[in-house]
């Protein structure tokens, strides 16, 4: 019997071919593989935020994982890979602390000034009559949308920074010390930070809109570590300009990369390219993570990470 056949799906993942290669047979989908050899393929490998179409699928009758070695999966359709017989497997909480410690880092940057001030002072700007006052993490009320393993790291630090915390999902989790509010737009008024930590999928879409902002405030702030199509970014825009939403501080955009113009003249925000996971160690563990997924899948073996919507 020969090597099982992996399909890998898109060029960012192109630094795991020397390792998959080591116990599978591979092909690229960005080569345009031709129908024969897609119809030998016995699992795909993927990043979870890019779209797993039907049309491939169907091209791949042999076909029994999709491996996202991201931990984010929703791209792929659930409903679909279970009529299939198709499992779907993710990278677990590899980056959860890692993205955590970028969500903190948001909160830090913007509500301390600590990025405006760097520009401030690099323009000449700053001058001993005047001098920008900041406000406080301690006794901040943060309002987490998603208490996953990510909404329950980035709780436990802001805890020990003796902020205020509640949360929202739309299924409660009992036992968590955190209370849950009765729906979003009630943690959105009471909250001072409302960061987004949520699975993104169809139903939730554009979930942070106008209304959400503006139940924020004007000295609310908002910061996404999600996925970007959580938030309306053209409300997010005029809502910011408006001056109806204090701030926001984003780790991921709709769609990314995102084009730089549209924040141009966009005031008080920060951002950065997506990078809250992206650290040396995060991405060692998914890989680990890949690996094993895939080896006990070939060997009929419990995966690590299957994704539980599939259990």
């Amino acid at each position: 019997m020969g090597r099982p056949m992996l399909l890998v799906g898109q060029p960012l993942l192109a630094p795991l071919l020397p390792l998959l290669r080591a116990n599978y047979d591979v092909i690229v989908l960005w080569e345009s593989p031709a129908p024969d050899a897609l119809a030998k393929v016995d699992a795909a490998v993927w990043a979870g935020e890019f779209s797993f179409p039907v049309t491939l699928m169907d091209a791949m009758p042999r076909l029994g994982l999709i491996a996202c070695f991201t931990v984010g999966y929703d791209g792929v359709d659930l409903d679909l890979a279970r009529r299939r017989g198709v499992a779907v497997a993710h990278a677990g909480n590899a980056n959860a602390e890692d993205v955590a410690d970028h969500a903190i880092g948001l909160m830090i940057a913007h509500r301390r000034w600590i990025v405006g001030g760097d520009r401030h002072l690099r323009a000449g700007e700053w001058t001993i009559e005047a001098k920008t006052r900041t406000h406080s993490m301690g006794s901040a009320r943060l309002g987490i949308v998603g208490m996953g393993a990510i909404g329950a790291a980035v709780a436990e630090r802001a805890q020990a920074m003796r902020m205020s915390i509640a949360w929202w999902g739309p299924r409660d989790k009992p036992g968590l010390p955190w209370p849950r509010a009765a729906a979003l737009d009630a943690l959105a008024r009471d909250s001072d930070i409302l960061l987004v930590a949520a699975r993104a999928d169809q139903s939730n879409r554009g979930m942070i809109d106008a209304d959400i902002m503006a139940a924020l405030g004007p000295s609310g702030l908002l910061v996404n570590v999600a996925r970007g199509q959580l938030v309306d970014e053209m409300a997010l825009v005029d809502a910011l300009k408006a001056g109806r939403l204090g701030g926001a501080a984003l780790d991921v955009f709709d769609p990314e990369p995102t084009d730089p113009l549209r924040w141009i003249d966009v005031p008080n925000i920060v951002l950065t390219p997506h990078t809250g996971g992206a650290t040396h160690e995060a991405v060692a563990r998914m890989a680990e993570t890949l690996m094993s997924n895939l080896t006990c899948h070939f060997a009929g073996t419990p995966m690590p990470s299957l994704v539980r919507e599939m259990a």
